[in-house]
């Protein structure tokens, strides 16, 4: 944490400059006065997307001549950027929100301009990452970011497999239509673990929701339609991992758990799920493939 003495203001702009600039991840306010300055200023703004980062700019006044680069234009403009910094332009790179490079287009050049020499700054701020991180309840003194999941299922276990005996807290990133395939496969995984979800940060409609896995999973299949940006925080595992309550045979813990304390056998399956960390309706599939012999 740098002393007061140690702070500055308005470094003056340094040519053949790459500036990492963080943009709102939602409310336009969220910039600081540095970054509109750099913008300002700048020779050239590289966006991810020109249309959507001039709702921004107009905001602020901010005319500075603007071209897009993005993943699928990176290689191509690189070389570009590149020609133009060395003949000592000034350039910004920022993304649709947040700081770029956190699953954001960028590595490609900056990793190019640190080869060739060229300086790159940062100018610091908003990211989703951090905001849901800072606000989730969860320890934040060790975590591990990992982005996307990957799409198809069977990659995505196996990465929350790569993942689940780390002894940190998790932040992932979804896309919506994502999402409940995402918290199953994490519930599968990582177990009924403490979590917090995290949607349209600080856009009209954020919403907050702190629980386990499964709780965040009921709720979120319980709505006809899921919106938004996600940004999910999951707790760090135990040492040993999560242990079983109750026999391996569903049906057993089902009769088990009516006979302890009397509830009738919706309300049993409903706790049992509880129990395993699973949802109620992989409770009942698990329970029915029991029954007809087939596998869970």
């Amino acid at each position: 944490m740098p002393t007061g003495a140690e702070l500055s203001s308005h470094a003056p702009l340094e040519r053949g400059t790459l500036y990492v600039v963080a943009t709102p991840i939602g409310n336009l306010e969220d910039i600081t006065i540095h970054a509109v300055r750099i913008l300002k200023e700048v020779d050239l703004i590289a966006c991810e997307d020109t249309r959507h980062a001039a709702k921004l700019l107009y905001h602020y006044g901010i005319s500075t001549p603007r071209e897009s680069y993005h993943e699928h234009n990176e290689s191509q403009r690189t070389p570009q950027l590149i020609h133009l910094l060395r003949e000592g332009r000034s350039v910004a790179l920022v993304t649709d929100a947040g700081t770029p490079l956190v699953s954001d287009p960028g590595f490609k050049l900056v990793s190019t301009c640190r080869k060739a020499g060229i300086p790159v700054v940062p100018v610091p701020g908003p990211s989703a990452l951090i905001a849901a991180l800072s606000a989730s309840g969860l320890p934040t003194d060790a975590f591990f970011f990992a982005g996307y999941l990957p799409a198809r299922k069977g990659a995505r276990r196996s990465r929350l497999q790569e993942l689940a005996s780390l002894r940190c807290t998790l932040v992932f990133y979804e896309a919506p239509h994502r999402l409940l395939a995402a918290l199953e496969d994490m519930l599968a995984i990582l177990g009924p673990r403490d979590a917090c979800l995290a949607r349209e940060i600080t856009k009209v409609h954020e919403e907050w929701q702190r629980g386990t896995l499964t709780e965040i999973l009921e709720s979120m299949a319980s709505r006809e339609r899921i919106l938004g940006e996600m940004t999910i925080v999951v707790d760090r595992g135990t040492e040993r991992g999560m242990p079983r309550l109750g026999p391996d045979s569903i049906r057993e813990h089902v009769e088990q758990v009516i006979s302890a304390r009397g509830l009738s056998s919706k309300e049993a399956l409903r706790e049992v799920a509880r129990q395993r960390g699973i949802t109620r309706r992989e409770a009942y599939r698990q329970l029915v493939g029991e029954k007809t012999g087939q596998r869970p």
